[in-house]
């Protein structure tokens, strides 16, 4: 597996702590919706197989952009990583707490959020799969500094497919998370919930944006 696949999956994972919080409780609504004929498990499968949808779409876009801006532009692969790498680590800081950094990527991508977030409506009560997958697609844009962090290694992928896996794995490595909260699993929501891994995942994420900072300045 590529190694920024493998990046965008741990990331996914160690912001489990962030997805608890910012959109659990989305994921849990859907609970309320779920019927015997239904069942909890199919309508949060389609809810986030739209959620990874419209991150694999993002991806896709962002990689597309990036391609093109490394060869029709100055801004290099290099210039690109070096950005992701400070969007690394400011995530790391925000993850743990320290600092506000990325809110500011949050309203931007509120506006748009903001103007498809009505669309969601139409498909309440989320009585079937079907209303409950493009539900999943209209939520996965919801601003997030998480994703919005994501999507610079989408950037720096080099093509529109890779940019796709990349918050495709991305999109998996917040399932966990995801399927604990919704499915009230109380120890893994609580583990995701405790202060102490917040603080060592956002150091983990703050020391490896440093070396690949490094590692970027010294080639």
């Amino acid at each position: 597996m590529d190694p920024i696949y493998i990046t965008a999956l741990l990331i996914g994972l160690a912001g489990g702590v962030h997805c608890v919080g910012m959109c659990g409780g989305i994921a849990s609504s859907l609970l309320f919706s779920a019927t015997p004929k239904v069942g909890r498990m199919r309508l949060l499968m389609a809810y986030n197989f739209g959620r990874i949808f419209s991150y694999s779409l993002m991806g896709a876009i962002v990689g597309y952009s990036g391609s093109m801006l490394s060869q029709h532009t100055f801004i290099s692969a290099d210039i690109l990583l070096f950005i992701s790498s400070v969007l690394l680590l400011l995530l790391g800081i925000y993850i743990g707490g320290y600092t506000q950094s990325l809110t500011w990527l949050e309203r931007f991508g509120g506006h748009f959020f903001n103007r498809i977030k009505p669309l969601s409506k139409r498909f309440l009560p989320l009585n079937n799969a079907l209303k409950a997958m493009p539900y999943g697609m209209i939520w996965g844009w919801l601003p997030c500094g998480l994703v919005y962090s994501t999507l610079t290694w989408s950037m720096t992928s080099g093509d529109a497919f890779k940019g796709a896996m990349v918050m495709f794995y991305f999109g998996v490595g917040t399932l966990p998370a995801m399927f604990a909260t919704s499915m009230s699993g109380q120890f893994i929501h609580d583990l995701f919930s405790q202060h102490w891994l917040r603080k060592l995942i956002s150091l983990l994420m703050i020391i490896s944006a440093i070396t690949m900072l490094i590692w970027g300045l010294l080639d």
